[in-house]
């Protein structure tokens, strides 16, 4: 990674870990952190035992500094290291619970793990480190090989080194490590337990970084729902079959195991009764370092599981939105009908060109369709037949001429129905008086 003078400058103004370096409570503030979350393991503190916490580490510091020193409450310092400006404490609550809670943040974190190594160590060791990194390349090695000869010819070379140390040790050679190698492997391994609980930190803020996301797009979406449930699935999906994902999920299992649990519980146990680990006064909470990561497993397993479950409420609250908007628009097209139901429309509603219109016919004396369909017996009927049929064979717009007579002749009728278009094909209409009148095709 290259370091460019952007990137360190926005780094300085803007990361939570850069701001608590400069901050002028950075001391207290470290330290406070360190010893309440970092040291214990501790992920989650509810507000009235960090309060009570931190009210003892004031009243300490004031003894020593002035009653002058940090003046505010204990709550006003909590609350503005959880704020946005500030980010060194995650503030949430949990669901049922009115408390709010407090956990430290990964960039707090990473901060107070780079103060640590500034202090001076009395030993330093290489050799351990030298030799993982070999074993570690080793392993990417021997793991990529494709070639069956050349993973058996590896096979058995470490076959014959095997057989090479049972000889040496029957014949009464046991090598045994130096005291200064198994200090330097012992500080090898703390350093490594105490990155891995760090980093389940920063796998939970991974996933909720996550979820904000999903949130956020869900909140803004605008398509088809079924696209956006397939495209938070598959982020999902990317999120668990990433390097993360899958070097989490090996960790889980190989955590899980109680086979490996009780042999690493009595590995650890042996290698703490070594005199030269005993000489380096290890914190008493090594012997349970393995539990401390189990824990911290499980915690990032329940916020993932929460997080999910979250979401699904989410998009059943954005379901239920959807739904009731739906329903509102249907109740507000009921209401309005209802209201307009007694009122009936005065004047022409709509209108529709003459040779396709719907026709009122009547029973008058000298009309002899009504009696008569198809024989066309009233004169004045069939020309407008006649015209229905050239539009029907054509395509061709028809008028009757002259434009009032069919008007003038119909308005003579008694009793006036509605007659489906001619032009529209209908094989049946209502009744005029008291017959039915069809099309027969024309």
């Amino acid at each position: 990674m290259i370091l460019e003078y952007a990137d360190l400058e926005a780094l300085r103004t803007r990361h939570p870990a850069w701001r608590l370096l400069r901050s002028d409570n950075a001391p207290l503030v470290a330290s406070f952190l360190h010893r309440v979350f970092v040291a214990p393991n501790v992920r989650v503190m509810p507000a009235a035992g960090l309060i009570e916490a931190l009210e003892d580490e004031l009243f300490a510091v004031r003894e020593r500094l002035g009653s002058d020193a940090f003046p505010k409450p204990a709550l006003d310092y909590l609350n503005d290291w959880a704020g946005p400006d500030k980010g060194w404490l995650r503030k949430f609550y949990r669901q049922g619970s009115d408390e709010p809670q407090f956990d430290l943040t990964p960039p707090a974190e990473k901060a107070i793990a780079w103060l640590s190594t500034l202090t001076e160590r009395s030993f330093v060791g290489t050799e351990s480190r030298l030799l993982t990194l070999f074993q570690l390349l080793k392993q990417m090695s021997e793991g990529s090989e494709s070639d069956p000869a050349k993973r058996l010819a590896e096979l058995h070379k470490r076959r014959d080194d095997i057989d090479t140390e049972i000889a040496r040790v029957l014949s009464g050679n046991v090598p045994l490590l130096e005291d200064t190698a198994v200090r330097d492997r012992f500080q090898q391994f703390m350093q490594l337990a105490r990155e891995l609980l760090a980093d389940f930190r920063e796998v939970e803020h991974n996933f909720r970084l996550l979820d904000r996301r999903v949130r956020e797009r869900v909140a803004l979406w605008g398509g088809a729902k079924g696209a956006l449930l397939e495209e938070i699935m598959g982020e999902r999906d990317a999120i668990a079959d990433s390097d993360q994902g899958r070097s989490f999920r090996a960790f889980w299992e190989f955590l899980l195991s109680n086979r490996r649990q009780e042999e690493f519980t009595e590995l650890l146990a042996r290698v703490l009764a070594l005199p030269p680990v005993a000489e380096l006064k290890p914190d008493a909470r090594t012997r349970r370092v393995h539990y401390d990561w189990l824990e911290a497993g499980e915690q990032a397993q329940r916020t993932v599981a929460q997080l999910s479950q979250q979401l699904r409420r989410f998009l059943d609250d954005q379901a239920w939105l959807e739904n009731r908007r739906i329903m509102d628009i249907l109740h507000g097209i009921e209401t309005k009908a209802l209201a307009l139901r007694e009122l009936s429309p005065t004047g022409d509603v709509t209108s529709i060109a003459e040779a396709a219109a719907v026709y009122a016919h009547s029973e008058a004396a000298d009309c002899g369709y009504a009696a008569g369909i198809g024989r066309g017996r009233c004169g004045r009927c069939r020309p407008l037949r006649a015209g229905i049929r050239r539009q029907r064979a054509t395509g061709s717009p028809y008028s009757p001429e002259p434009p009032g007579a069919l008007a003038s002749h119909l308005a003579r009728a008694d009793r006036v129905t509605t007659v489906a278009a001619w032009a529209g094909g209908t094989r049946r209409v209502p009744a005029v008086g008291n017959r039915v009148l069809q099309n027969r095709g024309g």
